[in-house]
């Protein structure tokens, strides 16, 4: 029998609050809330101003150079201290959603974004500006590492009859490679067309994200922390047997993210030094067409069984690697974007790859611990080899250390491709056949 209402007509006895009977305040109205179906579109937005302010400072480098007197090694140290906070949100920080919720880490991901502005905005020498990478790196960790799960359990949440839909994927791809390419062109346009672009563009992030921050804490939460707690899962367990290919399946994110990387933190230096362009915008565009065919290669091809995919992914990422040195070699602007946007489609591919292979290796109480250090070896990817890159221009001119960039990833690449392919873990059911025919 269904309760009459509070206010239905047919209940005639008063209704005494509870606070008259427990001595206790009055509770608070709760905060109105997004349906999961808006929700769900809040996180993505949040989920792509994130990531944006992640590379937005690709075309800005040089006035960074300028400013505080440093060289390219400088310039990819910065870059790749944001990787070291992502990595450190990824491991110690990113499961946490699983226990304290979804929303609970999206709002202190984007706060922490927010004071990384304000640290670059105010705090205005290498120290800050290496400080407020390092805030916008756990920021970005923390995002990445539960917004794919937020927008799963949001949209499962909306549309019960559709568990299983390949929309939170998508979204989530778009979001977070869209918001990849995106932030180093809004980056550039600024530094184009408007004053003190190091300041504006900080303020115009600050602003998105604060905007963000309102929408996220009106979406509602879909983790219940006064569930009972179950049994804390294992970190990292993989498959039995499943050890080389995880590693080859790493490697496949950090080969992916190292062009990547080279190119958000050096490509300035690049198209100024080598192909003689100043413009900024030009700067952010080269990123954008990197970034965005990565993301566009996954979403156009995403569907193909896994080897085609990584198949497809080590014969275009060498071919854009190849281009980019001839590029340098043959100065031409329309060769060089031609040549980050086969090396981006190439990368996107193998790092779906990866992440795939990945996440089939992990036992299944393990996946997103797996999945977690998988990350943190694909930033460090992102950012060691173009440390070294900088470094090896300190000796040679930037077309030979290309070529010779060129060469260790796409053969670490090819040579991860096939590994990953062979080296196939059995899944459990094959395990205990296998145990049932030996025995």
């Amino acid at each position: 029998m269904s309760r009459p209402t509070a206010d239905a007509p047919d209940d005639p006895t008063p209704r005494i609050p509870a606070s008259a009977s427990t001595g206790l305040p009055p509770r608070a109205p709760a905060r109105r809330r997004a349906t999961h179906t808006t929700g769900f579109w809040f996180v993505a937005v949040a989920f792509t101003v994130l990531m944006a302010f992640g590379t937005a400072p690709t075309p800005l480098w040089p006035l960074y150079e300028a400013r505080d007197h440093f060289g390219a090694t400088t310039v990819t140290v910065a870059y790749a201290s944001m990787v070291v906070g992502a990595a450190a949100a990824f491991l110690g920080l990113g499961h946490l959603s699983d226990r304290l919720g979804r929303r609970r880490i999206i709002v202190p991901a984007l706060l922490v974004g927010i004071v990384a502005s304000v640290v670059l905005i105010l705090w205005r020498d290498l120290p800050g500006l290496i400080a407020g990478r390092v805030l916008n790196g756990v920021g970005l960790g923390l995002m990445a590492s539960t917004a794919t799960t937020y927008l799963h359990d949001l949209h499962d949440e909306a549309r019960p009859d559709r568990r299983g839909s390949v929309l939170p994927g998508i979204v989530a791809t778009a979001a977070n490679l869209g918001g990849l390419a995106s932030g180093p062109l809004v980056a550039g346009a600024v530094a184009e067309w408007l004053p003190s672009p190091l300041v504006t563009a900080q303020a115009i992030f600050t602003l998105a994200m604060a905007v963000c921050l309102a929408l996220v804490l009106c979406t509602p939460e879909t983790v219940d922390r006064e569930l009972p707690g179950a049994v804390a899962p294992t970190r990292f367990v993989l498959r039995p047997g499943a050890r080389r290919a995880f590693g080859a399946a790493g490697a496949l994110g950090a080969f992916a993210f190292a062009i990547l990387g080279l190119i958000s933190s050096l490509g300035a230096s690049v198209l100024h030094g080598t192909l003689h362009t100043d413009s900024h915008l030009m700067v952010g565009l080269a990123a954008f067409l990197m970034f965005g065919s990565a993301a566009a290669a996954q979403l156009v091809l995403g569907r193909l069984p896994l080897p085609r995919v990584l198949t497809v992914g080590a014969v275009v990422f060498p071919v854009g690697l190849v281009l980019c040195a001839v590029a340098l070699y043959h100065p031409a602007l329309w060769l060089y974007l031609v040549a980050v946007s086969l090396s981006g489609a190439g990368s996107g591919l193998l790092f779906k790859g990866g992440v795939e292979r990945a996440g089939s290796l992990a036992e299944p109480a393990s996946r997103a611990g797996v999945l977690a250090v998988f990350f943190v070896v694909a930033y460090l990817g992102m950012g060691l080899p173009s440390v070294l890159f900088s470094i090896a221009l300190r000796h040679f001119a930037v077309q030979t250390a290309m070529i010779g960039f060129a060469a260790v990833l796409s053969c670490g690449a090819v040579v991860s491709v096939a590994v990953a392919l062979r080296d196939r873990a059995p899944a459990p059911g094959e395990l205990s056949a296998r145990s049932a025919r030996s025995s």
